[in-house]
């Protein structure tokens, strides 16, 4: 659900749909704040309310090039902004450039106001911390099966760990490069987690 003409190109509205059932979740940039409605609720959050705002990479099976923007308001409200939107039972559509558009304008929307928010990409510190210790795990369990491989004389068994391993590897290290805890400003918004 991209919106048209002038409203997308100006990033000042968005609009997705989170699930097949239910309506779009959609969000307006005003003149008073942040206007949001999703599943019959709504609301205005003013930009300097804004308390905190975490731009993620978080691909699903159907969409492997998704990203995440979650915006908590000083109440502890939070909700979620993605940048697909399900179209079919088996197709979840990209909307990078209306999601881009729209992300860049609220930063800069939120900075005009004087907005404090805590500005975070990436994921959490323990997150990060336990998808690095899983993945020193694996990469352990996968050289002690490899080097078995090799001992055993099973070289077409050692192939298969190496391009599984590979595989794993280029499918996971985008997900952990980009998602590496970090801060950042208003006026420099993290590439990697903008699509």
């Amino acid at each position: 659900m991209q919106d048209s003409g002038a409203e997308a190109t100006s990033g000042t509205s968005y609009a997705y749909k989170a699930s097949l059932i239910g309506s779009a979740h959609r969000f307006e940039l005003t003149e008073e704040g942040l206007s949001w409605h999703i599943a019959g609720r709504s609301g205005l959050w003013p930009y300097d309310e804004i308390s905190a705002i975490r731009l993620s990479f978080r691909p699903v099976s159907m969409q492997q090039h998704r990203f995440r923007a979650d915006v908590s308001h000083s109440s502890g409200r939070r909700i979620a902004i993605l940048s697909t939107s399900w179209q079919t039972a088996a197709l979840m559509a990209p909307q990078d450039n209306g999601f881009r558009a729209f992300i860049i304008a609220l930063h800069a929307r939120m900075a005009k106001a004087g907005s404090r928010a805590t500005l975070t990409a990436g994921l959490g510190g323990a997150a990060y911390a336990a998808v690095l210790a899983f993945l020193a795990v694996l990469t352990v369990a996968m050289a002690g099966l490899l080097i078995r491989a090799l001992v055993i004389g099973e070289f077409a068994g050692a192939l298969f760990i190496l391009g599984f391993a590979a595989l794993f590897a280029w499918q996971v290290g985008g997900f952990v490069r980009r998602n590496q805890p970090r801060s950042y400003g208003f006026e420099q918004l993290p590439r990697s987690l903008l699509p």
